[in-house]
């Protein structure tokens, strides 16, 4: 009897503090987005939280991303909240997805969702891939809203017609479940409600004064979510580009070929990821191939402008996503293409002048330097040329205290000509 006591006492005060896990999401829904849903929902169950709040802002993201967030709130053990906050943010396509998988779907005043529909990558929609491509979402969207017992049709027409709605309109119409202004309000709103799990088992919630501990994205994510931006990834490849060009022409410098690659190589990883037209980089080889030749012929910056526009549309069309906020924006693009044009032409312009200029050291630097005879030279004699004092060879006769000219060096000799 005592031991049954204990073991309830242990119990009591372990869902006594049970905690609140808050999952802030500040950004397009990606691979690392989803790793680190994934992460805070199982950082719930680790610790048997009340629940997993996870704080929504996004315009929407990628569709394989969207669909592993979803699969991951309707298997979690642990309650999950989604709650779109603070006010003038959004949960919007791929948002509008992961809020209605919720176990409680919650919007703070001010904040708006929906425009769900479908978007094809890399090419326009004809009118059989469209109709599959949105009866596939609208077909989730469906049995994730019905088994919440919300609006089924107006959920789909968020997909099929791309709706959207306030705060205001998606409580009126069974969207979400709560309005609340912050974190404590919702906590204490949603507070002794009777839940249904995605399973199906009943479950009432107990948030109300619970301690919210807010779980933190790893180094690791934060760094590789920063290079998931696509301005970031275009501004990678073409810094990469031209440190490596200027390695190719300072061999030895070491600096820019390091530099170079560790840019290349963070931008090949977010392209594996991103969806990559790369036909694009084709754009970007092109654009560094017509500045090597506005540095070699003169065009009076017509290969030089070609290179920048090379770019600027290789930027553009780099990264093909859903929504605007997974593109290379023109702003980025001009801003990393005229310069690194100008820098790419000034570059090859000294390399290419400095492999002209003739050799001013060394033996070789001696051809065509102007000397004086020290001696009559018929075949053979002595010249004084470049402070220094030369066996010659000439041709012809030449007086001693005649001008000279050299014309090549051999070893200790050098041939000479009359400098008249």
């Amino acid at each position: 009897m005592r031991r049954l006591t204990f073991l309830f006492a242990i119990l009591l005060a372990a869902t006594a503090n049970a905690s609140i896990i808050r999952v802030p999401v500040d950004d397009v829904i990606h691979p690392i987005s989803a790793e680190f849903i994934g992460r805070g929902i199982d950082e719930g169950a680790k610790t048997h939280a009340e629940l997993v709040l996870i704080e929504l802002r996004t315009p929407g993201g990628l569709e394989d991303s969207m669909r592993e967030i979803v699969q991951k709130i309707l298997k979690s053990p642990v309650p999950v909240a989604v709650y779109v906050a603070p006010a003038g943010s959004r949960a919007a396509s791929a948002g509008f997805f992961i809020l209605e998988a919720a176990d409680i779907a919650a919007m703070a005043p001010g904040t708006n969702t929906g425009a769900a529909h479908p978007v094809l990558l890399g090419e326009k929609m004809d009118d059989v891939m469209k109709t599959k491509l949105e009866n596939d979402a609208a077909a989730l969207m469906r049995s994730v809203v019905q088994k919440r017992q919300r609006n089924v049709a107006v959920a789909e027409s968020a997909v099929r017609e791309s709706k959207s709605f306030s705060d205001q309109e998606a409580l009126s119409q069974k969207l979400i479940d709560v309005i609340a202004p912050d974190v404590p309000s919702l906590l204490k709103a949603i507070d002794g409600r009777n839940i249904t799990r995605f399973d199906g088992t009943q479950l009432v919630l107990h948030t109300a004064g619970k301690p919210v501990v807010a779980y933190e994205m790893s180094l690791k994510e934060k760094i590789l979510g920063a290079i998931l931006n696509p301005n970031v990834v275009f501004l990678l490849l073409v810094i990469g580009g031209l440190a490596i060009f200027a390695e190719f022409n300072h061999p030895g410098a070491v600096v820019p070929g390091v530099v170079g690659l560790i840019c290349i190589l963070l931008a090949a990883f977010a392209l594996d990821i991103l969806p990559t037209r790369f036909a694009a980089l084709a754009l970007l080889l092109a654009a560094f191939a017509l500045f090597a030749l506005e540095a070699k012929f003169t065009s009076h910056g017509v290969l030089g402008i070609g290179g920048v526009v090379c770019m600027v549309l290789g930027g553009l069309l780099l990264i093909d996503g859903p929504i605007p906020e997974m593109r290379v924006k023109l702003a980025t693009a001009l801003a990393g293409s005229i310069p690194i044009g100008f820098i790419t032409v000034f570059l090859m312009t000294l390399v290419l002048r400095t492999r002209k200029s003739p050799v001013v050291t060394g033996q070789e630097g001696m051809v065509g330097e102007i000397g004086v005879a020290r001696t009559t030279i018929e075949g053979e004699g002595k010249v004084f040329v470049h402070g220094e004092l030369w066996n010659a060879i000439a041709k012809a006769p030449i007086a001693e205290g005649a001008r000279v000219r050299v014309k090549s060096v051999s070893g200790l000799h050098v041939t000479v000509e009359p400098a008249e």
